[in-house]
């Protein structure tokens, strides 16, 4: 746990000097829904219809935006190369990443959620939904995308092989996130959906840490 503690304050002091790391993806986001109600019309109903659709894809393209500069720093400064050689424990480093890496790009999205809504104008229902959507999807986003830098960590162009191997993993979530955004806005029930995302989330929790570790260990032998 003091070895977990140590990496998360590491992981924290350069999140706040490394600003472009965490804005980046931010306004990346509020851009893109910025944009879309000025390039479709201010038709309310039209922007409802297509609010599940534009939230994801403008939120899966941001946390895919950090993703490549994860381990990028760590890898070439030798950091990633001294803990496997020292027997380090990887788990605490990766999972420093894992929270690290939601609290500035998952986090932020969740906390513009009623902003998303109004420009958007989502119903009190639908933003419901989407506050649900976005707290259990955001960290499996995170999760993908750290797992994706860290198997192309090696690479000296790794932003469109990153894209390629994390983009379909993202398709899955992309469609129940959705399906349950357009059920709210329905009044139908989306639990089943939710249920999923969840049981989505918790495998790749269970999964994914050790296959990162396993990625950084064989990208440095």
């Amino acid at each position: 746990m003091v070895v977990l503690v140590s990496f998360i304050q590491r992981e924290l002091r350069l999140l706040a000097r490394q600003k472009a790391d965490w804005l980046n993806p931010l306004l990346f986001f509020v851009i893109v829904l910025s944009l879309f109600p000025l390039g479709v019309g201010p038709e309310a109903n039209l922007l409802r219809i297509m609010a599940p659709g534009i939230v994801w894809i403008a939120a899966l393209l941001s946390v895919l935006l950090a993703a490549e500069r994860l381990f990028k720093d760590d890898y070439r400064n030798g950091v990633i190369e001294q803990l496997v050689a020292a027997r380090q424990p990887l788990l605490s480093f990766v999972l420093a990443k894992l929270l690290t890496n939601w609290l500035s790009t998952g986090l932020p999205l969740v906390l513009l959620s009623p902003v998303v809504a109004l420009l958007l104008n989502i119903e009190t229902a639908g933003f419901v939904a989407m506050l649900l959507t976005l707290l259990l999807g955001t960290p499996l986003l995170s999760l993908l995308s750290v797992m994706g830098a860290a198997l192309t960590v090696s690479a000296d162009k790794g932003g469109i092989l990153l894209a390629l191997l994390i983009l379909p993993l993202y398709i899955p979530l992309l469609i129940f996130a959705s399906a349950a955004m357009e059920a709210a806005a329905m009044n139908m029930p989306y639990h089943g959906q939710l249920a999923i995302m969840l049981a989505m989330l918790l495998f790749a929790m269970a999964l994914i840490p050790m296959a990162v570790i396993s990625a950084l260990k064989l990208n440095v032998s």
